[in-house]
């Protein structure tokens, strides 16, 4: 069975809004913000090209993380997991990376239970701030 890629949600709100409403909702579940990427000014900076706004989030669960990699250290490939605000016309579109179809496409991954249980917890929380978000329309 074939995964979507990830959790979509459109949301009203304007960029910044909806970059701290997103990272409020990973907060709620115990993500926090390890990196952030503004991919507008950064193409802009690198190869002086206009792009609309668009953030890259890289969410982290402490716990979590912790207990993939201390079972299998080739999960920091895959990790953070990723969340992708845009501006878009109608207000943002949030993607959140879906943890069953990032790490479970992985074979070496796969075979790991413990990676498969957090990989489950994970999915859970993240289809929660999915669910939060749409919620919060």
């Amino acid at each position: 069975m074939i995964e979507n890629i990830s959790f979509q949600v459109n949301l009203s709100d304007d960029f910044d809004s909806a970059v701290e409403k997103v990272t409020d909702a990973l907060k709620n579940e115990g993500f926090g913000i390890m990196t952030e990427i503004d991919v507008k000014e950064t193409l802009k900076k690198k190869v002086d090209v206009d792009f609309r706004k668009y953030t890259i989030l890289g969410a982290c669960n402490p716990p979590l993380a912790h207990k993939a990699l201390q079972n299998e250290p080739l999960i920091g490939l895959v990790l953070p997991c990723n969340v992708t605000v845009e501006e878009v016309e109608t207000g943002s579109l949030v993607n959140i990376a879906n943890p069953r179809a990032v790490i479970l496409s992985i074979p070496i991954l796969e075979k790991n239970e413990v990676v498969k249980e957090v990989s489950e917890d994970a999915y859970a929380r993240l289809s929660r701030v999915a669910q939060a978000l749409e919620t919060d329309q």
